[in-house]
């Protein structure tokens, strides 16, 4: 029988203090929302600082303290370059090349900023896309929370947990929006880098220590033969093999998600100037360099330790249910439960920004309707909020009850990101790019993710995500180029400010765009 935790009282002063917390600053920033732009975007006034905490703590929430634990608990220490090549590099690169588009031509979402260079239908379609998968995420996350946290740590019923969960995140959410968003994620980084850094210590003490781990691990047998090997080999019938992770996670997915993502990026379309939207990119890929020595470590501790588990996403909450002591242990359950929470209420945001300016709005516009009004759409923010997060917790397990969440989540991300990154890069880099070839580059693409994904024996991998990513990337990109060849050019004014020539030497434009922001 599955034996679960007592919490010692000092554990339940710390839980409930966070949550009371969470609950307290959401009311707080109420005041400061009045209409949707501070909803939606904090009112255009985060500092740099906030926004790099904010993006590290929505982005390793869900995945990175579980799943990924898990994912190296299963495949080794290839799991970690998610957040090495996968973070640093494409944050630079998206700091440089994408934000300074998205932050001056003022817009609240990355299919508005599509919907500007191409046409309301590529805005349209690249929504939707958002909305579903912000959808399955969130009830990938709120399943984390209730399955493999709560009810393997104090073997509490899952269903109350995501009530709980529910509950807490849209009550903060729907009252401050992102300023409340951000600025919980700045006290969550806090709480999660101790409750880290705390696990990794007691991992390594329980092991023997790094070079103890690595012998045990390797004495183990031939299948942990590459669980310290950063790259594998191309034939591995893993999911992480080396072409794979340089192909399709350095030059697609990292980028793609970096740059497109809807939950990150919101976080500079919220800052007070261009500079503390790059500064704050560049300040999150910092901090994300030392995420993998928090959760890829424990995941590979857990091989010595957990040898009982039925589920690897399960490893951490049994490490902390067994070898914390009391409050160590309500700290790291504190963590764990910031990291979540964070990446559910920034999802939460991005879902309702993108349903209410691309989609909603995208339909007014085609019927002919006005734009909503700011209060009207504050109020129709915060009730898309509140049906958000009821639908997810009703459909989270049957949603999200997988063997490898962390793998699911990368596969359904792989099902767009190449396509969408195709016409996001070719929109800024080639005036030439049409609406025509943008639309038809990321429907197509979005077919050949599926032809390539569920195609039996076309890649050696068992779950070939990352082939998938880089050649539907390869693939839209070629019918992006054809299609707009044999279009009509977009029109010059159409394009000023939204692709590199015009930025570059049009001091015209530069000035126009600034002009409008402020």
């Amino acid at each position: 029988m599955e034996s679960f935790v007592q919490l010692h009282f000092i554990d339940m002063v710390i839980i409930g203090v966070y949550m009371l917390g969470s609950l307290a600053l959401g009311a707080f920033c109420t005041k400061y929302v009045g209409d949707s732009n501070d909803f939606f975007l904090a009112g255009k006034a985060l500092p740099f600082w906030a926004i790099g905490f904010s993006i590290v703590v929505s982005d390793i929430g869900a995945v990175d303290f579980m799943a990924v634990a898990g994912a190296a608990y299963q495949h080794g220490v290839s799991a970690a370059n998610f957040d090495w090549m996968g973070s640093m590099p494409a944050m630079v690169f998206a700091a440089f090349v994408f934000v300074p588009y998205f932050w001056r031509t003022g817009v609240f979402t990355i299919p508005e900023f599509l919907g500007r260079r191409y046409n309301s239908g590529v805005q349209f379609v690249n929504g939707l896309i958002w909305a579903v998968v912000l959808f399955i995420m969130l009830a990938v996350m709120q399943w984390l929370t209730a399955d493999k946290l709560m009810h393997t740590i104090l073997g509490w019923n899952p269903y109350l947990t995501l009530a709980i969960t529910a509950t807490i995140t849209g009550v903060y959410t729907f009252s401050g929006g992102l300023t409340a968003v951000v600025f919980t994620d700045v006290v969550q980084l806090v709480v999660m880098y101790v409750g880290g850094l705390g696990l990794l210590a007691l991992s390594l003490w329980e092991v023997g220590g790094w070079g103890q781990l690595h012998t045990d691990i390797l004495a183990k047998g031939p299948e942990y033969a590459n669980h310290f090997n950063i790259l594998l080999p191309h034939d591995t019938t893993g999911p992480f093999p080396w072409t794979g992770i340089v192909f399709g996670l350095g030059i697609v997915l990292a980028i793609a998600y970096m740059s497109g993502n809807q939950v990150i990026v919101q976080r500079t379309l919220g800052a007070k100037t261009e500079w503390d939207a790059k500064a704050g990119m560049l300040l999150g890929g910092f901090l994300k360099s030392f995420i993998p020595l928090m959760v890829a470590l424990p995941g590979l501790c857990g091989v010595l330790l957990i040898t009982h588990s039925d589920s690897a996403d399960r490893v951490v909450p049994i490490m902390i249910r067994e070898y914390m002591p009391a409050g160590l242990r309500g700290l790291m359950f504190a963590a764990l439960f910031a990291a979540l929470m964070s990446s559910i209420s920034g999802t939460l945001n991005s879902g309702t920004t993108i349903f209410i300016t691309d989609i909603l709005g995208t339909i007014r516009k085609w019927t002919g309707m006005k734009p909503l009004d700011d209060r009207k759409a504050l109020v129709l923010g915060r009730v898309y909020t509140a049906v958000f997060i009821i639908t997810t917790a009703l459909l989270a397990e049957r949603i999200a009850n997988r063997e490898s969440i962390y793998v699911f989540i990368q596969t359904v991300l792989s099902l767009f990101q190449g396509p969408g990154l195709a016409i996001l890069l070719l929109g800024i880099i080639w005036p030439r790019a049409t609406g025509w070839g943008g639309l038809a580059g990321l429907v197509l693409g979005v077919m050949f993710c599926f032809v390539l994904n569920y195609t039996p024996n076309l890649f050696t991998s068992d779950d070939p995500f990352l082939f998938v990513a880089w050649w539907s990337f390869v693939f839209s990109m070629a019918v992006t180029m054809i299609v707009s060849l044999l279009t009509k050019p977009e029109p010059p004014e159409k394009l000023r400010g939204l692709v590199w020539s015009s930025v570059v030497v049009d001091e015209d434009a530069q000035a126009a765009l600034e002009e409008r922001v402020s």
